[in-house]
């Protein structure tokens, strides 16, 4: 197993360091720098700029639009975005629902929804937890009832990311309610404005964004059309797609720069006259946390090497997701630490409160709270590994 980068790839990502650093513009850069949260329309121009140079969807097919890079070239290319702070692009369209139309969906489908969302002109958003279906989610229960050429939809959807930007919606919904409850789920494209019945909710989470909404269906009258794949067959749609929310949740290069800056605030700050990084304490933690991500930068390079060499992603994936998950939670509780008394201060303070590097640790530390649990819980990551490695069965115990 070669975890080595070849010359070429090398001077590939000279490249790809060289032009990010041309196209950011300097509000972006300043934001980046100090780790601030980029709103809806700064995530889109960057999602522009990205696909008026061809690199807005390397991992997908090159007929439909993507760069031809083979996998240690998107890797490399996904590292330097994350490192240069770049906007994260909304996943619901380029990584979701773009990779199940293109194995599942229709040539007609294809055609009409690929390159709008290639180009970023409609922009998508996912209907998957409900109330009472979030880790559970084969529990759902968003009726989709047959009137001839139409489906009619009623129920709620909740969590919805972003869903207040977007123009459509990909959802889980139950057209069929006898036998076995995965059985009878179908995979929905909604035109989230253009449809009567829909409404979005947006709530404020602890964070102090407006990140999630609520969804409610109330006699959305939907066309059969745009169903993907088979009557019933959603659930196969899910797992497909789940498997593609979970790539890059491991978030190395992003937890590289939690710490990177929590060792600025260690810099900045004085204790007893001298500064927080020359504290033995603070030091012995900084040393654990930084060993703690290498050893998981090394186990997302095995699996890298492995994809290289053709190999299908295994339970790594799974261990990719709860481990990052874990460390990039620890990077920004070791930043909040750092941080001491100025950490309580983040929702409506004004931004002159705080040092620049500080600003946005807080708020992204509560939103980061969620990261064991979506893209699929941490539990059932575990269940799936004890599946997949161990051999047991649902609930058993090693």
């Amino acid at each position: 197993m070669d975890m080595s980068f070849t010359k070429e790839h090398e001077a590939f990502r000279r490249e790809v360091r060289e032009w990010i650093e041309k196209a950011m513009p300097p509000a972006m850069k300043q934001k980046a720098e100090n780790g601030a949260h980029f709103e809806h329309h700064e995530s889109m121009e960057w999602h522009k700029t990205l696909y008026k140079k061809g690199w807005v969807a390397p991992h997908w097919p090159k007929e439909h639009g993507g760069t031809g890079w083979d996998v240690t070239q998107r890797h490399i290319f996904n590292e330097e975005l994350a490192s240069a702070g770049a906007p994260s692009l909304s996943p619901f369209g380029l990584s979701m629902v773009a990779m199940v139309i293109m194995q599942f969906g229709t040539d007609e489908q294809k055609k009409r929804y690929l390159p709008k969302i290639l180009s970023g002109e409609e922009v998508w958003c996912q209907g998957y937890s409900e109330p009472n279906a979030g880790s559970d989610l084969a529990s759902l229960q968003l009726r989709a009832e047959s009137d001839g050429d139409y489906y009619v939809l009623n129920g709620q959807k909740t969590w919805t990311t972003n869903g207040q930007y977007a123009d459509w919606i990909f959802v889980l919904c139950r057209t069929n309610s006898s036998g076995k409850k995965q059985d009878g789920i179908s995979f929905v494209l909604v035109d989230i404005k253009k449809t009567p019945g829909v409404e979005v909710r947006p709530f404020m989470n602890i964070s102090g964004q407006t990140a999630f909404s609520e969804t409610f269906f109330t006699n959305a009258r939907v066309p059969k059309v745009n169903r993907v794949g088979p009557e019933h067959g959603g659930w196969t749609i899910a797992k497909a797609l789940l498997g593609h929310e979970r790539t890059g949740i491991a978030a190395v290069p992003v937890s590289a720069r939690v710490i990177q800056n929590a060792k600025r605030i260690g810099r900045e700050t004085k204790v007893g006259g001298k500064r927080l990084l020359d504290e033995s304490t603070f030091r012995r933690k900084l040393a654990a946390l930084e060993i703690r991500h290498r050893s998981l930068d090394m186990t997302n390079l095995r699996a890298l090497a492995d994809a290289q060499a053709g190999r299908a992603p295994g339970p790594e994936s799974s261990i990719l997701k709860i481990r990052g998950s874990e460390v990039l939670q620890e990077a920004y509780e070791f930043a909040m630490e750092a941080m001491g008394h100025n950490a309580l201060g983040w929702f409506d303070d004004p931004p002159e409160a705080l040092p620049a590097s500080q600003q946005w640790i807080a708020s992204t530390f509560n939103y980061y709270r969620a990261a064991t649990i979506y893209g699929g819980s941490n539990e059932i990551q575990r269940n799936i590994i004890s599946k997949m490695i161990l051999g047991l069965p649902d609930g058993a115990k090693g």
